[in-house]
């Protein structure tokens, strides 16, 4: 049912799919039998059989950046009740981040998921962190059962963009 999907959104915010610039989308440690758009992408990441698992461990480390700036609100990233994400931080506009250098910063908001997450119920960011998103860092730094491959069904951003603000609700200041 289609209804159910839309009801995933926050009100007010719209699912930022359409914002990402593919072309510099990058994921580290991915299978690449079961790659990040399987997650990310439109109809993909519906599919339930369709999965993005880790390789090496547990980690992963997304880069996803828009095509034009953006304000985060929530999230939403389904996986398996054993080995779907657990800690995802979320770093903004962070560039050329390996997990060499992840720890380096703090992040602008860390997220344990729950089993209801999991699930698709959205997790609000801390709103004040993502008014300005060009680039978004996801690091998913463990599982729920703490096992060597960590998988994600779907990766949902939602959102505003910054261009959609609506600017005729604000008084022009005059220059004198």
């Amino acid at each position: 049912m289609s209804a159910e999907s839309a009801s995933e959104i926050p009100k007010g915010q719209v699912d930022l799919l359409d914002f990402i610039d593919w072309s510099g989308v990058q994921c580290l440690n991915q299978s690449s039998t079961h790659s990040l758009p399987n997650a990310l992408k439109q109809g993909y990441r519906e599919d339930a059989g369709l999965n993005l698992e880790s390789d090496a461990d547990e980690q992963l480390l997304i880069y996803i950046p828009f095509n034009q700036v953006i304000k985060l609100h929530s999230f939403a990233i389904k996986g398996p009740e054993d080995d779907g994400p657990k800690t995802v931080k979320f770093f903004s506009n962070k560039e050329h981040m390996c997990f060499s250098n992840v720890n380096d910063f703090p992040p602008s908001d860390t997220a344990e998921l729950t089993e209801e997450n999991l699930k698709g119920k959205p997790v609000v960011l801390k709103y004040v962190k993502f008014q300005n998103v060009r680039s978004l860092t996801i690091f998913i730094e463990d599982n729920q059962s703490g096992s060597e491959v960590t998988k994600v069904q779907k990766i949902a951003l939602y959102g505003s963009t910054v261009e959609t603000t609506d600017m005729k609700g604000l008084k022009k200041i005059e220059d004198h």
